[in-house]
């Protein structure tokens, strides 16, 4: 079985920066498509992991639940949960309230959390701060974008997917 593996709080950026292409250059001996959880010993910084079935992400890449929800002003996000959730609250939920929401999460698939976010002037919310309370575990959330792309790679990357 493959695994795809989500590193909280990592940046691309300035703060919390990884490289994510130079350590998977570093592995690619062992066979590692993308980041994976050997990069995590190799941070100068701590971060949570969240791990799931690699079948997980290309199944709901698949689906596309939020297909056609997502506009000029309103983002799709996944946001993956350190564990799978034993109580599902009733869906869906609004933040900061239903009449002037910046977050719908709207459902929740195995580990994933799927939420939009309203862009909207002087906005404060991000899905994972919301989705980590209700859940009260660690998360880490990814654009719809970036989740497509995921499975993408694993697709061209398994015959068994």
């Amino acid at each position: 079985m493959r695994w795809v593996v989500f590193l909280r709080a990592v940046n691309v950026g300035s703060a919390n920066r990884c490289q994510p292409a130079l350590i998977a250059k570093e592995l690619a001996k062992f066979g590692v498509v993308n980041i994976g959880a050997a990069i995590a010993k190799k941070l100068p910084f701590k971060c949570e992991i969240m791990i799931c079935p690699a079948k997980e992400i290309v199944d709901l890449a698949k689906e596309n639940p939020l297909k056609g929800e997502a506009g000029n002003d309103i983002d799709a996000h996944v946001t993956i949960l350190a564990k799978r959730p034993t109580k599902l609250p009733k869906l869906p939920i609004y933040a900061p309230s239903k009449d002037k929401w910046e977050i719908r999460i709207s459902r929740v698939v195995e580990t994933a959390v799927l939420s939009l976010r309203r862009r909207i002037e002087n906005g404060r919310l991000y899905p994972n701060q919301i989705v980590e309370k209700l859940f009260s575990t660690p998360a880490t959330t990814r654009t719809w974008n970036t989740i497509e792309k995921v499975a993408k790679i694993l697709r061209e990357n398994s015959k068994e997917i």
